[in-house]
């Protein structure tokens, strides 16, 4: 490994010989300069890890050139030396990001532990950056983000499928990221390189739906005014995503099936047949299994489908995730809305991890947004989260109402007495009947004493 490249800036031959000597004794890169306008000439053209810099030169001075350092080249680490006299200018130095200050007169071996401290800082510094970087890698995968055992195991299956051209039905919840796991499965094929086709068929009326799925000749029908290319045209020498697939209708089951098998289709009003050159990927939230025994869903065309199965997990069976996907958001949100929100409080990110999310990634999603908008100030708390508690909560935390004091009250006084509903009923004022009825309607029950 390469020693740290050292640059000493100092006003003084003295100054330099000496730390210059001290330095490369002890096998580090130096360089020395002079004036403060040669070091930020030889910045432009060197790099260095590391510069020690003399708070007072003439000309430009060194907390000059230490706001220069900062601000084009802040992975620099500087060393500000000062007298003894120009310690306050040394500490103003410190609030300016400079690393430490160096006293003159100089101790070598102060000077070399000062040092040897930088650079294990810096090799630190870096190690962390690479192990953060390594695991940012591995926690996104395209636009899918996720640390947790179930989305690599996702991520795994969508690399190991990138070569095959097989058809892929993605199962799982709204919300979960389907949409996402396909152009993923598309952007790590052969295919990347071509079209990518989404059909939401849930969204399309029945009556229209073979029209935008094969396109039209001009005058197949009323409204055909002119020649129209379907998303099946549109998606050749790519993947054609067919989004809940378990809404469209029985007859256009059947012409999709005829198109998997034969491979070509025709336009409506069309003679000429079309090559299907392209790769279906299908998703739905449906349990299709359930819709062929219901027979909602033809049973051949889910075999058809249904060669990879690709299954995205809910966010509620993968918590651990939630922090890495609310940081996510966070940073998108505050860039698009230009809010001055940096962070998301402890207590907020408890509240993020105990809901349930029935709405998955995209209601975490919403509510990180939402958050976003109305926080007031740099931080995000439970109040600013659409799940975190109302006021009506908090309350319910430090008081009791009428009926829990009654409630626990009759259940305090039962178990004290035994159970024996005669000595409660005497003690709580009440008749046996009254009581058996607020037993009933509270849910108590004696405890099993065996």
């Amino acid at each position: 490994m390469e020693p740290p490249r050292i640059l000493v800036v100092d006003d003084e031959l003295v100054i330099r010989e000496s730390l210059a000597g001290w330095l490369q004794r002890d096998g580090y890169d130096v360089k020395t300069l002079e004036s403060g306008e040669e070091a930020v000439q030889a910045l432009k053209t060197g790099s260095f890890d590391i510069i020690l810099l003399d708070i007072k030169m003439d000309g430009m001075s060194g907390m000059e050139v230490l706001a220069h350092v900062k601000e084009e080249y802040p992975d620099i680490d500087v060393i500000m030396i000062t007298a003894f006299g120009s310690v306050p200018s040394a500490v103003q130095a410190m609030k300016s990001h400079a690393y430490d200050y160096l006293l003159k007169p100089f101790d070598p071996d102060e000077l070399g532990v000062l040092i040897k401290k930088l650079v294990d800082h810096r090799a630190r510094k870096k190690e962390n950056a690479y192990l953060r970087d390594t695991f940012e890698e591995q926690s996104r995968f395209e636009s899918m983000i996720g640390q947790s055992r179930p989305m690599q195991e996702v991520f795994t299956l969508i690399r190991d499928i990138g070569d095959s051209r097989a058809t892929v039905l993605i199962t799982g919840e709204t919300g979960s990221g389907k949409g996402l796991a396909a152009k993923a499965i598309h952007s790590n094929s052969r295919l990347k390189d071509g079209p990518f086709v989404a059909v939401n068929c849930g969204s399309i009326p029945p009556h229209i739906m073979e029209s935008e799925l094969f396109g039209h000749r001009k005058g197949a029908f009323t409204d055909a005014r002119e020649t129209r290319k379907g998303r099946l045209e549109l998606a050749r020498g790519g993947t054609l995503f067919l989004d809940e697939i378990g809404e469209i209708s029985m007859r256009m089951q059947i012409d999709l099936l005829q198109v998997l098998e034969d491979k070509i289709f025709y336009k409506v009003g069309g003679t000429q047949p079309i090559s299907a050159d392209f790769r279906v990927i299908a998703a739905t939230h449906a349990d299709l299994a359930r819709a062929v025994r219901d027979r909602t869903f033809r049973e051949d065309l889910y075999y058809r489908l249904n060669v990879i199965t690709l299954d995205i997990p809910p966010l509620r069976d993968r918590k651990e995730d939630i922090p890495l996907l609310a940081a996510h958001f966070l940073k998108k949100f505050t860039q698009e809305i230009n809010q001055g929100v940096e962070r998301i409080s402890r207590d907020a990110m408890d509240e993020l991890m105990l809901h349930e999310w029935p709405g998955n990634v995209r209601e975490l999603s919403n509510a990180v947004e939402r958050a976003v908008v109305v926080c007031k100030t740099r931080t995000i708390t439970p109040y600013d989260l659409p799940i975190g508690p109302s006021l009506e909560d908090e309350l319910k935390k430090r008081y009791f109402s009428l009926s829990d004091v009654e409630k626990n009250h009759i259940a305090a006084t039962l178990d004290r007495t035994g159970w024996n509903i005669s000595k409660a009923a005497l003690i709580l004022g009440i008749d046996r009947s009254t009581l058996y009825n607020k037993i009933k309607r509270y849910g108590l029950a004696q405890p099993d004493r065996t």
